[in-house]
């Protein structure tokens, strides 16, 4: 998606649709023939104006306003368009959804029949792999920061949060192959919700290694990383351990949003009454927004405290994570949304440059995988809502305070992760390195981060 900008030059970024439309457009049960007129440019800001104001609607409860924003959105959307238009068609269902859940019976009647597929699942991520340079990056760097940290060591085991995607292991396979000292004896462990995802994997990792004959285990755990209990990951004394996790760790940030509120505003209450509870509740619950001018304002998690805590206790010598760089986790649909709208923007943009409108592939990963997260993030709240992404700050103060000191990512990493973006088809990638972490973008906007971790003591 091209810069959004106004009459004025101005970007939307730094000034409210909502006050650039409303001198221009009609009231919103107005008629609208007038919408088939607008030029490219204009569309997509009319499209950002009605779903600021159609989620400002749902917010408030005005459902008869949602509806007729929906409405004249759907005049506008399509999901076979240009990057707005499609990006506006997951944003207007997923607000749709939001409004049907006030309605339990109506909405559970419509799940009914809406089984999703594993393995079309699998082949969307298989896309997502093949048609986004993030994963292949953050591969890249992950790679070289466990070949660095496992330098001599003779018995190493890696711990992926999510072995869904055998390329990576299979290049560190071969890095490790090739060391001058003779390569280690190397055991995976896997963890996956899906039985057959991992046995996919271990095929494919079992047979290379027996290829470049190195010393090799896999070790499959099939359960979803909340209920991860840390003994299956059969951790050994002598073993020198590395932990990667990819787009994992938000989905451990799920709270009953509901319950922390109420407590929030229990803390407030006390507050008011001369008790000290407010400040210790507010500090302590994901409620708050992230904007939040509070340096330790980082949303508390009891699952995310008491994983990191166990992760700690397995002293890895190195610990890698991939995250989306962006915050869909405030307390607020209003600044979800508009958060959420131009991080997926920009990811539609990357597709919408390399791929025809028409592919089928790119109907699969926009429909499958990113319409999926768009709908999380805006119709879902408390236990519902997983894709809670968080910036690069965050995860340092949070990873901090869970006893873990950030190791800068090497010279070495980053340059092979240039070269592999010299090999794009597309030049609107990059890559920066910021707080010794790597920052992935599309132009100038941070879509995800890289960092690495070792125990502080």
């Amino acid at each position: 998606m091209g810069p959004m900008l106004q009459d004025d030059g101005s970007s939307v970024t730094s000034s409210s649709p909502l006050q650039f439309f409303s001198r221009m457009s009609p009231n919103i049960g107005s008629s609208h023939p007038w919408l088939r007129e607008l030029k490219p440019e204009e569309r997509g800001l009319y499209l950002i104006h009605l779903l600021l104001a159609c989620a400002n609607h749902v917010s408030n409860g005005s459902l008869d306003n949602a509806n007729l924003a929906l409405e004249q959105i759907s005049h506008l959307a399509a999901p076979d368009g240009d990057t707005m238009q499609r990006i506006a068609a997951y944003f207007a269902e997923s607000l749709s959804e939001r409004v049907l859940k006030s309605w339990p019976g109506i909405y559970r009647a419509l799940q009914f029949t809406r089984m999703p597929v594993v393995s079309e699942e699998i082949l969307a991520r298989k896309l997502y792999f093949e048609l986004f340079p993030f994963l292949k990056l953050a591969f890249v760097v992950t790679n070289q920061s466990i070949l660095e940290a496992m330098d001599g060591e003779k018995m190493v085991h890696i711990i992926d949060l999510n072995a869904s995607e055998p390329a990576q292991w299979i290049a560190l396979i071969q890095a490790l192959s090739a060391r001058p000292e003779g390569p280690p004896h190397l055991r995976i462990t896997g963890v996956h919700q899906q039985k057959e995802v991992l046995e996919q994997v271990a095929h494919r990792l079992i047979d290379e290694a027996e290829k470049l004959d190195l010393p090799f285990q896999f070790n499959p755990v099939v359960c979803k990383l909340e209920n991860l209990d840390v003994e299956k990951l059969r951790v050994k004394t002598g073993e020198a351990l590395a932990i990667s996790s990819v787009l994992q760790l938000h989905t451990l940030l799920v709270t009953d949003d509901e319950t922390l509120r109420k407590s929030s505003s229990l803390g407030l209450f006390n507050h008011v009454n001369g008790a000290n509870g407010g400040n210790a509740n507010r500090r302590s619950s994901p409620s708050n927004d992230s904007a939040s001018s509070s340096p330790t304002s980082v949303n508390a998690s009891a699952k995310m405290d008491g994983f990191l805590a166990a992760l700690w206790g397995l002293s890895p010598k190195i610990m890698v994570i991939t995250e989306q760089d962006s915050n869909h986790n405030g307390s607020g649909l209003m600044e979800r949304l508009s958060e959420a709208l131009y991080f997926y923007a920009a990811l539609f943009d990357c597709l919408e440059s390399t791929l025809p409108r028409a592919s089928l592939e790119r109907r699969k990963v926009e429909k499958m995988l990113l319409g999926e997260e768009i709908k999380n993030i805006i119709a879902c709240e408390g236990g519902e809502r997983r894709e809670r992404h968080e910036k690069l700050d965050r995860w340092m103060q949070r990873l901090d305070m869970a006893g873990f000191r950030s190791v800068p990512l090497s010279y070495m990493g980053m340059l092979q992760a240039r070269r592999l973006l010299q090999g794009c088809s597309c030049d609107g990638y990059r890559i920066k390195e910021e707080n010794g972490c790597v920052i992935i973008c599309w132009q100038d906007r941070p879509l995800f981060s890289v960092s690495a971790w070792r125990c502080k003591r």
